[in-house]
């Protein structure tokens, strides 16, 4: 991850096993070598780890010159490393291709999967097993799916016309729905649109409502009322982080086995027996290099 608003340069190492080296650009300071740098910047980081990799040739500057950790310490330089996670819990589930073209590829995901590399998942990351299936080494996702949630992922093939695609997003021409499993609230009459100003909360994991202009927009439909759980269909307007998750909190609907609203609950990444009722189930948009419409479902359930 960049520290300063620096554009990536081509990376000087190749990817490996699916994953694409990490990056750090080297900012003021009064360090004299790199490996004063990285044990303040990487204090997790073993000084014997750094040396492994810098014997393996893993450690290289933006002219993929390798580096030490006695290498003179040189303000504005990119170096490349891999991330070498200790250890990942395994995700015992698998994702599903279910269009593949020289443009697109949409995947069907797991609930417990994250999408690309973060924290602790690196190797057990749709991102990555996809490339490792399927040999394509510029996969890129188009929008976001929480690691919580299952159903379709859209991901850019071809780098010359992702600008095309990430259009679609930002322009809100991606219809995308969503089924949610919650109690029931008399009170409310459906469908309804829930508007509200989303911010990050002091927990910087979760998002909260606040007072203010609207910033976030759902449309949200009963499907079928039955007992104990009522299924819903729910379309975000917007897309901000938990969106749909607040939103039907705040309508009293938390959505079943939700682990962080409307209260933290104390995470297990070995438990896989709750998953959050929420499934990513279909995507409906126009193709931007032919016009073609296209709509594509999601293979899974929320009551399995």
């Amino acid at each position: 991850m960049s520290s300063q608003s620096h554009s990536r340069p081509p990376p000087s190492l190749p990817q490996r096993n699916g994953v694409s080296p990490s990056y750090v650009w080297l900012p003021n300071g009064s360090w004299t070598s790199l490996g004063e740098f990285f044990s303040i910047r990487f204090p997790h980081v073993s000084r014997a780890s750094w040396e492994s990799r810098i014997a393996r040739g893993e450690v290289r500057d933006e002219s993929s010159q390798v580096l030490t950790l006695d290498s003179p310490y040189r303000v504005g330089a990119c170096v490349f490393y891999y991330r070498e996670p200790e250890q990942e819990t395994p995700i015992p589930f698998s994702a599903e291709i279910i269009h593949q073209d020289d443009e697109i590829l949409i995947a069907d995901k797991p609930h417990f999967l994250p999408v690309t590399p973060g924290g602790r998942f690196l190797h057990e990351t749709l991102l990555v097993r996809l490339k490792n299936e399927t040999g394509i080494t510029n996969l890129v996702p188009l929008h976001r799916l929480d690691r919580e949630t299952a159903g379709l992922v859209m991901f850019s093939v071809n780098p010359h016309t992702r600008h095309l695609w990430l259009g679609l997003f930002r322009d809100r021409l991606v219809k995308k729905i969503y089924e949610a499993h919650a109690g029931f609230n008399e009170k409310l009459t459906f469908p309804l649109i829930h508007r509200s100003r989303l911010i990050k909360d002091e927990a910087f994991f979760k998002m909260k409502e606040v007072s203010g202009g609207p910033n976030s927009e759902s449309v949200i439909h009963l499907d079928k009322q039955e007992l104990p759980h009522s299924r819903y269909l729910l379309e975000p307007v917007t897309g901000k982080m938990h969106q749909l998750r607040v939103h039907m909190m705040s309508l009293g609907l938390p959505l079943i086995n939700d682990a962080l609203y409307p209260e933290t609950q104390a995470a297990n990444s070995d438990d896989f027996s709750a998953p959050l009722k929420l499934l990513a189930r279909s995507l409906t948009f126009q193709n931007p290099l032919t016009g073609k419409k296209h709509f594509f479902e999601s293979h899974r359930s929320l009551y399995d």
